[in-house]
């Protein structure tokens, strides 16, 4: 079971994870030793509570494929066993990151001392910089 919140987890039964060959540099064992961890997790088809496959598949991520399907592939480690547990932890992460509901902005307008404020540096500011012309000798 991955736990989410006090209240939600997600069955082992629900997370695919199977075992592939890394990447990259790894040395002698690198053609023969699957040590890279490949986990699906279809939201769809998951037990998640309705809240939680919405904001998912409204999520803008790339582990999230247009079939609803979220993909992470963990390959940090050489050691299968830290590598699954790294692609669990994103998972929870990820899943987590939905739950945050975000403060609604409420536009404000500058206050009429701000804007006097704003043009009277203005005002000076052109000054100084006309100060800076030519000066005409007649």
């Amino acid at each position: 079971m991955l736990k989410i919140s006090h209240k939600v987890a997600i069955p082992d039964n629900e997370i695919e994870l199977s075992a592939i060959r890394a990447q990259g540099a790894g040395g002698q064992n690198v053609n023969k030793v699957s040590s890279a961890i490949h986990l699906r997790f279809d939201i769809n088809a998951s037990s998640l509570p309705d809240f939680y496959k919405q904001r998912l598949l409204k999520k803008k991520d790339r582990r999230i494929n247009k079939d609803g399907v979220i993909v992470i592939k963990a390959q940090q480690y050489r050691n299968q066993e830290k590598n699954r547990a790294a692609a669990l932890q994103r998972l929870q992460t990820l899943i987590k990151s939905v739950t945050v509901s975000t403060k609604p902005r409420r536009p404000t307008q500058p206050s009429k001392v701000a804007k006097q404020r704003r043009l009277d540096s203005k005002i000076r500011r052109g000054r100084t910089k006309q100060l800076r012309g030519r000066i005409n000798s007649d």
